[in-house]
């Protein structure tokens, strides 16, 4: 059964990640080392005793659709009740509407919690979370007071409605439709699809953020706005009240989080023709941009899931490995009976990689937190960097995690042999749930983009220079502490971000001359060498940062074992474009 590795969250949250330097300078006014333990002991407690034994169930009977009305699994309903009463949801909410004002950096470490729980359950609060943000920044200050204090509580939940059967990560081909009513309202007409918890039995009210099109709006992208769709239109109490014209049409059957209500939305009531109720969120054509702020939000909270996932692996990996008795390992005693598997050295070598990836995923996730909070409480030019810090990081995190979390879910697979592959282990639920990750919340194939395209260039290409260099100055540490239990931890992550150097040159130099394929051929190994780079130095961070003996042996296992793909990934990079090009000969039919 899970239990959320406590010391491990907050050591990488305080040493590595740099909450403690930010508590220090009181950034968020009295909070104290000693609260922000206590409410990880606390999320601990909740995730490991009420979470995490509805897992199993929330697969098996998942959610169901009749005659538009979702029932969720058993017990779902009453687990977010009592979640949200535990006030969870408000952690970072602002104290004006109900919040705590608590750091990102809290909320993302409680969140992996949730996910290694049940990620299907937590994908409800992932999306409100992701609303609050976009209505405090965008939305007019009426529908702040109507709808914040009941979305930041709980006691309602937010959704994202972006995409359309044309229209999956290509938003300028949305066809959803607004029309101006004259008193303020717009009438919304249109499907969505894949709608996490569009419709569900946990709250009285769900709030959609739906994105459509105005009839004199610009073609593409640019012509895109943002409005807020109630599925109960509030009274003049802010109680729900009159049914708005938005219903579910169906579930998805998916590979897995089969607990998650993935819903297709209907905006508009064909037979009568009136459309789903809206109010504006920003401006008329500039909705992008305000999703965009949930989207963010969401990305690192995504990433956040591919770690609980490769945790909550790793550790029923590990009880099962102690367990199972297979074979004499080496060093085994002459008339020893079988070794418990964890003895033999190909199992260690997985368990070892699972958990390795699994620290350095984690600390680029609280690293781009940290500079989420920087950004929010610092003044205006330290907010600018910490700001080319957070948007540096957050494709890293988003799809570095999520791919670790495929990664070591499938391990973990791999460790239980072919009990892993029965579902009665419940091995084979976390690589099903853990699939959808990669994909989500833009593909990591757009993350890889993002980075190269959009990511490279902050502040001339200086940001991710003098991030470079960061890294390089913990190497320089790792060397100078002269640690034996470190092994040649020092010169493996030396070449890597040596390597990590030279790759970003290169793509620098490929969009300067606007060779913009070449470049983006080079993406995807880019963003992975990137992860593994910057997870290797957080990791030497860590051993240097404290006396646990465990923390220098998986460092070093880490630099000496994995960080080689550095280099390989490095040539992919700066001489894989051309055989990638020349070989779409091989896909014509």
């Amino acid at each position: 059964m899970y239990r959320a590795p406590v010391n491990d969250i907050a050591h990488t949250l305080k040493q590595v990640a740099g909450l403690e330097e930010a508590l220090e300078q009181k950034r968020f006014g009295e909070l104290s080392g000693d609260v922000v333990d206590a409410i990880l002991e606390e999320a601990a407690k909740f995730a490991a005793e009420r979470i995490a034994p509805l897992r199993e169930t929330g697969d098996k009977h998942g959610a169901a659709l009749k005659d538009g009305v979702v029932t969720t699994a058993p017990g779902w309903k009453e687990l977010y009740r009592d979640w949200a009463a535990g006030g969870w949801n408000a952690l970072t909410g602002a104290e004006e509407y109900g919040g705590q004002a608590l750091p990102t950096m809290l909320s993302v470490a409680v969140s992996e919690m949730w996910n290694s729980g049940s990620l299907a359950f937590a994908l409800a609060p992932t999306l409100t979370m992701g609303a609050v943000e976009a209505l405090e920044k965008h939305a007019s200050d009426e529908l702040k007071a109507l709808y914040l204090p009941k979305l930041i509580s709980g006691e309602w939940t937010g959704t994202m409605n972006l995409t359309e059967p044309q229209a999956g990560s290509d938003l300028g081909a949305l066809k959803a439709r607004a029309a101006r009513n004259g008193d303020g309202t717009y009438s919304i007409f249109g499907q969505k699809i894949f709608i996490t918890y569009g419709e569900h039995d946990m709250t009285d009210n769900i709030v959609h953020l739906v994105l459509a099109r105005l009839p004199d709006a610009p073609a593409g992208t640019k012509g895109i706005s943002l409005f807020l769709v109630p599925k109960f239109i509030p009274d003049a109490d802010g109680a729900p009240g009159k049914r708005n014209e938005v219903y579910c049409a169906g579930i998805e059957h998916k590979l897995g989080i089969h607990a998650s209500p993935t819903c297709t939305m209907i905006y508009g009531d064909s037979i009568s023709g009136d459309g789903a109720t809206g109010w504006l969120v920003g401006e008329e054509n500039r909705g992008l941009a305000c999703m965009f702020t949930m989207m963010n939000n969401a990305r690192l909270l995504v990433g956040m899931q591919g770690v609980a996932v490769a945790e909550a692996a790793y550790q029923k990996a590990l009880a099962f490995a102690r367990e199972r008795r297979q074979g004499r390992a080496p060093g085994a005693k002459p008339g020893d009976d079988m070794s418990p598997i964890v003895e033999h050295p190909d199992v260690q070598r997985m368990l070892l990689t699972m958990k390795g990836l699994t620290q350095s995923a984690r600390a680029i996730g609280y690293a781009c937190a940290h500079a989420l909070d920087m950004a929010r409480t610092g003044t205006s030019d330290e907010a600018r960097f910490w700001t080319d810090r957070a948007n540096l990081l957050t494709p890293v995190a988003k799809a570095f995690s999520t791919d670790i979390g495929v990664e070591a879910a499938s391990l973990g697979i791999q460790i239980h042999g072919g009990m892993g592959f029965i579902e009665e282990t419940g091995a084979a639920q976390l690589l099903r749930d853990a699939r959808i990750a990669p994909i989500y919340e833009g593909t990591n194939g757009i993350q890889a983009i993002d980075l190269v395209q959009r990511k490279l260039p902050l502040g001339d290409g200086g940001h991710v220079k003098a991030y470079i260099a960061e890294l390089r100055a913990i190497a320089d540490q790792a060397a100078a502490s002269n640690r034996a239990e470190l092994g040649d931890t020092a010169g493996c992550l030396a070449f890597a971000i040596a390597d990590l150097e030279e790759a970003t040159l290169h793509l620098q130099q490929a969009l300067a001359e606007g060779r913009v394929q070449q470049a983006l051929c080079g993406a995807t190994p880019y963003l992975r060498l990137f992860g593994l780079a910057a997870g290797g130095a957080y990791l030497a961070k860590s051993a240097l940062t404290g006396e646990d003996a465990g923390r220098s042996v998986l460092c070093r296992f880490y630099a000496e074992n994995l960080l080689k793909e550095t280099t390989a990934l490095k040539h992919c990079v700066i001489n894989g474009a051309e055989s990638l090009m020349a070989a779409r000969a091989a896909l014509a039919e």
